[in-house]
């Protein structure tokens, strides 16, 4: 009886499944655990070099991560495209979520996990904080979805790249080849 009990134990452990069995100790909510199993499998993911999901499915999975996470996750991306990047982001930070330096110029990047399109508003509000800091170079504005055109046209003779959801999956390839990881 004691052995059957550990291989189930086992095979919980090994399937991820302890999360969901202490969670429902524990009393949490069934979206909370959801939200930790995948940013769990993210991660794991990131570390080991497993592809478990398509662009599409790796862009929703950003989406859902917490804003913090995913505000480190464009740190680390930038850290990998050859950046000293930073995630400096909290609540009040003036529009700036992370600072990457590179080759003595110091790039400021705005983060959305959003579902809906950055409006030329947001944009403007990002240009503002750029001006304050006078920055040089290009300076980046992350999204999980996309931008409005009138934000694309706002930030065409403006230090800023706007980068969507799908330039963010081109960049992520280029930072690790064609894994998630």
């Amino acid at each position: 009886m004691i052995k059957s009990l550990l291989q189930v134990f086992w095979l919980l452990i090994s399937k991820l499944w302890y999360i969901w069995a202490i969670a429902l100790i524990l009393g949490l909510s069934p979206i909370f655990l959801d939200k930790l199993v995948k940013s769990h499998r993210i991660k794991r993911a990131r570390k080991t070099g497993e592809k478990w999901f398509s662009d599409k499915e790796f862009l929703q999975q950003l989406r859902k991560m917490d804003p913090r996470d995913f505000e480190e996750y464009v740190a680390e991306l930038f850290r990998e495209l050859g950046y000293n990047a930073k995630a400096v982001g909290r609540s009040h930070d003036e529009g700036v979520d992370v600072i990457a330096e590179k080759d003595g110029t110091t790039h400021y990047i705005q983060c959305k996990r959003y579902n809906r399109k950055v409006t030329l508003e947001e944009i403007r509000d990002f240009y503002g904080t750029l001006a304050d800091k006078i920055a040089k170079g290009a300076n980046y504005f992350v999204t999980t979805d996309s931008f409005t055109l009138g934000a694309e046209k706002f930030a065409e003779d403006k230090p800023i790249e706007l980068i969507d959801g799908y330039k963010l999956v081109k960049y992520h390839k280029m930072a690790n080849g064609n894994n998630y990881k």
